[in-house]
């Protein structure tokens, strides 16, 4: 496996691409317009700042090298002609999903391993619309992922053992800690932990009962956490946000409906737009 294809640009696909071109591995970067692919252009050249600052062992050489991995398409058969593995980090709708699964069902190798970067979504639920159930499976990164260095790695039941065991190899090859989960869980390890707190902080929030401000400063006072669930959302991004509290219905949709007119429609989409429920300087 070493020529590797992402699906999608935004904040955490673009983390996945240089996470992996700084490893080593030549990378397309797909997404669905030149527009886009600019602004990847930009996010990748702060990318390597902050990677040659923050990632232990790395230089602004290694991130330099990082760059000249990573090459651009917005032709979706050119982009995967080559793949061994395709990551697909697009917006987490279904519909989006799988559509673009279709599509790339007929342009990729027959060889080629799909992976869902989807943070909600469960393999079985896309895995029809991907051609190759046997080789599809789920592997979830975090934001941040040059810190938060986690690869859960998740299949569904037709997902073939030596297909998993390839996704676990190279999770270790790109830098990432493997963990493994031997079967379907919604919100996966790490989600099914942290959703509930991010929950519990909107009911205070939208209930009326405390500022974000104030529930973060319970969490981390009481806790000693690093940070609030407020300042993990800013991190996660608040479109992401957003999408998983439309997908979740009405036991959500009083936190869509607030995140809707107080972040999202003022272009506040968290830490990687410079503000959310905080303001962020500029990473030089």
């Amino acid at each position: 496996m070493r020529n590797i294809t992402v699906l999608g640009t935004g904040v955490l696909g673009s983390q996945i691409v240089f996470q992996t071109a700084i490893h080593g591995f030549p990378v397309v970067a797909y997404d669905i317009n030149d527009a886009a692919i600019e602004a990847a252009r930009t996010r990748f050249a702060e990318l390597a700042k902050v990677y040659a600052r923050e990632l232990p062992g790395a230089t602004e050489e290694s991130a330099a090298q990082g760059l000249a991995n990573i090459s651009y398409s917005t032709d979706l058969a050119e982009a995967v002609a080559n793949a061994d593995l395709v990551i697909e980090a697009v917006p987490e709708n279904i519909n989006i999903k799988t559509d673009t699964y279709s599509r790339l069902a007929a342009a990729a190798p027959e060889h080629t391993i799909f992976a869902t970067n989807s943070s909600t979504l469960l393999p079985s639920d896309i895995a029809p619309s991907t051609g190759r159930p046997d080789r599809f499976l789920a592997l979830h990164f975090a934001n941040r992922v040059w810190i938060h260095n986690t690869a859960e790695i998740m299949g569904s039941p037709e997902t073939d053992p030596a297909v998993f065991a390839q996704v676990v190899e190279f999770a270790q090859e790109i830098g990432m800690v493997p963990i493994e989960i031997f079967k379907e869980k919604a919100g996966y390890l790490l989600n099914s932990l942290l959703v509930p707190l991010l929950d519990a902080a909107a009911d205070l929030v939208t209930g009326g009962y405390a500022t974000p401000e104030s529930v973060d400063q319970t969490w981390r006072v009481g806790t000693g956490s690093p940070m609030g669930p407020f300042q993990i959302l800013d991190v996660v991004g608040l479109n992401t946000a957003y999408n998983i509290a439309l997908a979740a219905g009405a036991p959500r949709a009083e936190f869509a409906a607030y995140l809707k007119e107080n972040f999202i429609d003022k272009g506040k989409l968290g830490r990687g737009t410079g503000e959310g429920f905080y303001t962020y300087p500029a990473e030089d």
